[in-house]
């Protein structure tokens, strides 16, 4: 892994800022292994710069940690902190799902701001609520007009016949792997809602709200099929990434 290999790191990361007068950003994980004591993100950073950089991302988890835990704002502040001294931009990483998350790693550091990753996928409004400072509760109406822009969109990329049909499905369905873990704000418990925490099941608001907190994959067919039609005979769909927990290895199939 790059992290282990740093000369490596730093051949790649030279090259590729010599060949563009873009500015350019390194991503960083905090190491590769999940010992703290192996971490080395922060002995790195100070290179960086010296390779042609601009600015660090660090997401503020280990490669062999993957996503089991959340990732470490405190060891991303204290990179930052080194970052700082060497003035070059750091940009924070990992678990923001809100404003409030946002603004908490935003305090008490050196960081140039937060990015945002699997929580655009899961809320992808949080950006608007990042902005305007508050939580919306967002009527599954309103998510609903944001599935259809997305198909519209998908449409107009791939084409409408039923190959583009077809490849907007594919990628509307493995959206809807990471969508059905929101849990909206008006029937939330307790805020801020945490990254790892899995939709425990609830009791929607209207029906069209209950089928988009679905998780299984029949639930996001049905989704898809208001807005792009009923799948061909013989469709089969078996999610790629595993957000959805127990129902990653879910199946669809289609029989005509």
């Amino acid at each position: 892994e790059l992290l282990d290999r740093p000369q490596r790191l730093q051949e790649i990361v030279s090259v590729a800022t010599a060949s563009t007068n873009v500015p350019m950003t390194v991503k960083l994980r905090v190491g590769h292994w999940d010992d703290k004591s192996k971490r080395n993100a922060h002995l790195l950073i100070p290179q960086v710069k010296g390779w042609g950089a601009s600015a660090v991302t660090l997401h503020g988890r280990s490669r062999q940690q993957r996503y089991s835990r959340l990732a470490d704002w405190e060891y991303i502040r204290h990179c930052s902190t080194v970052a700082a001294r060497y003035d070059l931009p750091l940009v924070g990483n990992g678990d923001v799902l809100s404003y409030e998350d946002y603004n908490a790693h935003m305090e008490g550091g050196d960081l140039s701001t937060c990015m945002v990753a699997r929580g655009a996928l899961i809320k992808p409004w949080v950006f608007r609520e990042i902005k305007e400072q508050r939580y919306w509760d967002i009527s599954a109406s309103e998510r609903l007009d944001l599935l259809k822009d997305f198909c519209s969109y998908g449409l107009d990329h791939w084409g409408s016949d039923s190959l583009g049909v077809e490849k907007t499905r594919s990628f509307f369905l493995e959206w809807q792997a990471w969508l059905c873990r929101y849990i909206p704000v008006g029937v939330l418990e307790v805020t801020p809602p945490v990254m790892n925490h899995r939709n425990p099941g609830f009791v929607a608001r209207n029906d069209l709200e209950q089928l988009m907190a679905g998780t299984q994959v029949m639930d996001w067919v049905k989704l898809s099929e208001m807005m792009l039609g009923p799948v061909p005979s013989g469709f089969n769909f078996v999610p790629k990434h595993r957000s959805s927990g127990k129902n990653a290895a879910d199946t669809a199939d289609a029989e005509g």
